[in-house]
């Protein structure tokens, strides 16, 4: 029998999603194989997401607490993972593939010689390491890949699985931890959140994505009266962040965030690869566009064809009409 460790990765206060998704997906695959699956928290107030966690099932759950691990720095988080890693002696350590998670994977890997695949779509046990799919190329291609080895790491895209709560009085294990600060040698002094949405798009369960079709002020007030009556984050086509319309945190696409919402909402987005690159995983995809040529509707489960401005008002009060 062998652990199966899922990273479960904290922003601002709050357990993300995607780490909930793998947590769950390595419960059923411990399940399938004979296997732990066990979880660690690393987080200044790690003992206050304990609770939450064995709601998904983890047996065992490591705790590693430290004022330092408030903000996000490689060094000391590093030394933490190695700690636990000695601690749990991991076959599979996964992870969500986070920001955080694409800074430190590489060195980590490096640190305890074992083999790694980063962002991956999905993965499952062999007899002897992993195999695993992974979008290439703007998600034009899907690579096949292996890993074998006695640790193998892995980080998986949100979005890629459910996140299924199935109950389990897990263990906690506390492992100590210490630095000195002369060992790190970089540190964060502040962070500046951007501008625009509160919710990180990579977590949000609803998004409405806007495109060059609404650059206008009448656009926007729509797509924005769009987004609040259904509670969803707003995301943006590299047209209207390169414009200065909306914020560059927003953009989503290939050379922005990737996302995986229940339903994503394209409005006046004709749907090139760069952008259908960040979205194509969404489980919903519902298209708003003049053009009925537009690439959007290949990928889209539902389409409208027609004028945003005469779509979305009616569309926005049947809502409404809906939620009263």
């Amino acid at each position: 029998m062998s652990t199966l460790l899922t990273h479960i990765a904290i922003s601002d206060g709050t357990i993300k999603r995607s780490s909930l998704e793998v947590l769950s997906y390595l419960r059923q695959q411990a399940d399938t194989h004979g296997h732990d699956a066990e979880a660690v928290i690393i987080d200044a107030a790690a003992s206050d997401f304990v609770e939450q966690v064995r709601q998904y099932g983890a047996s065992k759950i490591y705790t590693v607490e430290d004022p330092v691990f408030k903000n996000h720095i490689n060094t000391p988080l590093l030394k933490a993972l190695a700690l636990v890693m000695d601690k749990a002696d991991p076959y599979l350590f996964a992870f969500a593939s986070t920001e955080g998670t694409k800074d430190i994977l590489g060195a980590l890997a490096a640190n305890q010689d074992a083999a790694v695949l980063s962002d991956v779509s999905a993965f499952e046990l062999t007899g002897d390491g992993i195999k695993a799919t992974r979008p290439v190329m703007a998600a034009k291609i899907l690579s096949e890949n292996e890993a074998r080895g006695d640790k193998i790491l892995i980080s998986v895209r949100s979005g890629s699985y459910e996140a299924n709560p199935k109950g389990a009085d897990g263990e906690v294990v506390n492992i100590d931890f210490s630095i000195d600060e002369n060992e790190i040698q970089a540190t964060l002094r502040e962070i500046i959140g951007a501008s625009g949405d509160k919710v990180d798009l990579s977590e949000a369960e609803t998004i409405v994505a806007a495109g060059r079709g609404t650059r206008d002020e009448e656009g926007q007030r729509l797509v924005t009266e769009l987004a609040s009556v259904l509670n969803a984050s707003i995301g943006a086509s590299r047209a209207l962040t390169e414009a200065g319309i909306l914020d560059p945190s927003l953009q989503i696409g290939q050379t922005g965030k990737v996302v995986s919402p229940r339903l994503y909402i394209a409005v006046g987005i004709s749907g090139a690869i760069q952008h259908v690159a960040g979205m194509a995983s969404s489980k919903v995809i519902v298209a708003i566009n003049k053009d009925p040529e537009a690439p959007i509707f290949d990928i889209a489960d539902y389409g409208i064809v027609g004028d945003l401005y005469k779509v979305l008002p009616p569309f926005i009060e049947e809502l409404k009409n809906i939620k009263r």
